[in-house]
C-alpha cells in the first residue's frame, strides 16, 4: 500500500527579476578552436559549430545540457548560455537563479523549461529566457519532475512524491513507498505514474489517486533515471545489473532480462534504438544489445556515449581522448585527442557530438563517414 501524506508547500508570489546578458564571441577565448580541425578531419569529423559562454573573472562553465532541441551551457555562478543545438544560434542568455543557488538541473516539460535549484522550481519561457513562474518548497527537490496534461509530480527530500495541480500548483495528494525510500526518478504518462527509489523498488500508481498497479524489485537501489522507451523501462542497479522491463498495460508489467556488470553502477543507462551503453563506475563503458540483454564490448577507461553514427559509438574516456567503437565487432577503430574538453552532452537522438571545455567553449561536431 501507498503511505499518504499532507504538505504544506509555500509558493512565491510574482515573477523574480534576474539581468539578463547578451552572449557574445569572445575574440580571446575563440583564439583557437576546442579540437583541431585537422586532427577532427583525420578521424572522419567535422566543426558544425562552435560558441562561447560569456564569463567573467573567478566564473567558469560547469555543466553541458542537451535538452531537447537546445544545448545549454551553464556557469558556476548559474550564467545560462541557450543554444540552438543544430545551427549554434543563441536564443537567450541570463542567470536564472537568485545569487548563491547553484542549478541542479534543467527539464523541458509540457513545452516549457524547468530549472530546479535545491528547494525551487522556476518556470522559464524556453524561447525568450523569461521566468514566468516559481514556486518554492518545504522540501528539496531530489530528482528531475514529471508533468501530464493535469498534474506536476515532485520527488522531495521528505521521501514522499508530490501531486500538484498543474495549473495553480496547489498539492493534491502526496504519497511514500511502504519502506520510506527516497524517490530517485519519475515517469508520467495521462493514466499512470512510475517512480523508482534507492532501496530498488520500481512502483506504478494512477496518476490521479494513491492506488498501487504493481511492484517491481530491483534488490538494491537505483542510482539514475528509469528510461522509457516505447513501452520497455531501462534502468540500472545498485545490484551490479541493468534491467528491461515491459510494460504490457497500465495494470501489468513483465521482467524481459537483466545483465550483469563487473562493478557497481551509479548513473542511467544510455538507450539508443538497438544498443544500451552503461557506464562502470571507475572501470569500462559496457554496450549492451537492447533485445537480448547480452554484453557486446567492453570499453576500459571508458566514460560515456557522446553519439551513434552508422553502427559506430562515440565515446569519450577518462584520459581525454574520443574513442570510436565499431558496435557490431566491439572493434575499437580509432581514437582523437579530446584534450582540454571537459563538459559534455551524450547524444542518444542523433550523430552530433556537443563538448565544451572550462573557460566556455562549446563545440558542435558531427561525423562525415
Amino acid at each position: 500500500m501507498l503511505r499518504i501524506f499532507n504538505f504544506k508547500i509555500v509558493f512565491f508570489a510574482g515573477f523574480l527579476v534576474f539581468s539578463v546578458m547578451q552572449a557574445g564571441f569572445s575574440s580571446e577565448k575563440n583564439s583557437e578552436h576546442l579540437v583541431s580541425p585537422e586532427l577532427l578531419k583525420k578521424a572522419g569529423l567535422e566543426i558544425v559549430w562552435e560558441s562561447v559562454l560569456p564569463t567573467k573573472e573567478n566564473e567558469s562553465l560547469e555543466k553541458l545540457l542537451l535538452v531537447g532541441y537546445r544545448v545549454y551551457a551553464i556557469s558556476n555562478k548559474s550564467f545560462v548560455l541557450s543554444i540552438n543545438k543544430d545551427d549554434g544560434r543563441t536564443i537567450f542568455a541570463k542567470t536564472v537563479t537568485p545569487a548563491g543557488l547553484k542549478i541542479e538541473r534543467l527539464n523541458l516539460l509540457d513545452g516549457k523549461l524547468f530549472s530546479v535549484a535545491g528547494d525551487e522550481l522556476i518556470e522559464i519561457n524556453p524561447d525568450t529566457g523569461i521566468d514566468t513562474n516559481s514556486m518554492a518548497f518545504d522540501f528539496s527537490i531530489e530528482c528531475p519532475p514529471a508533468i501530464n496534461s493535469s498534474y506536476l509530480y515532485l520527488s522531495g527530500s521528505d521521501k514522499r512524491l508530490h501531486v500538484l495541480n498543474k495549473e495553480d500548483g496547489l498539492e493534491y495528494f502526496n504519497v511514500a513507498a511502504d519502506n520510506h525510500s527516497s524517490i530517485t526518478s519519475i515517469i508520467a504518462e495521462e493514466d499512470y505514474v512510475i517512480f523508482g527509489t534507492d532501496q530498488g523498488d520500481i512502483i506504478s500508481m494512477l496518476s490521479d489517486e494513491p492506488k498501487r498497479l504493481w511492484k517491481f524489485d530491483a534488490t538494491e537501489a537505483i542510482p539514475g533515471l528509469i528510461i522509457k522507451d516505447g513501452e520497455s523501462l531501462f534502468f540500472a542497479s545498485e545490484d551490479t545489473n541493468v534491467y528491461r522491463v515491459d510494460i504490457q498495460d497500465k495494470f501489468k508489467h513483465k521482467f524481459i532480462w537483466k545483465c550483469q556488470m563487473d562493478g557497481m553502477l551509479k548513473t542511467s543507462p544510455r538507450v539508443t534504438e538497438d544498443i544500451i551503453y552503461q557506464q562502470v563506475y571507475s572501470k569500462d563503458l559496457t554496450a549492451i544489445d537492447k533485445f537480448r540483454g547480452s554484453i557486446l564490448w567492453s570499453l576500459p577507461d571508458g566514460i560515456d556515449l557522446l553519439a551513434v553514427y552508422k553502427g559506430k559509438a562515440y565515446v569519450i574516456t577518462r584520459d581525454q581522448t574520443l574513442t570510436v567503437m565499431e558496435n557490431s565487432t566491439g572493434r575499437k577503430l580509432y581514437s582523437v585527442n579530446f584534450r582540454g574538453v571537459s563538459k559534455y552532452a551524450s547524444n542518444t537522438i542523433d550523430s552530433k557530438i556537443y563538448i565544451a571545455d572550462k573557460t566556455g567553449r562549446v563545440a558542435c561536431l558531427k561525423p562525415f563517414k
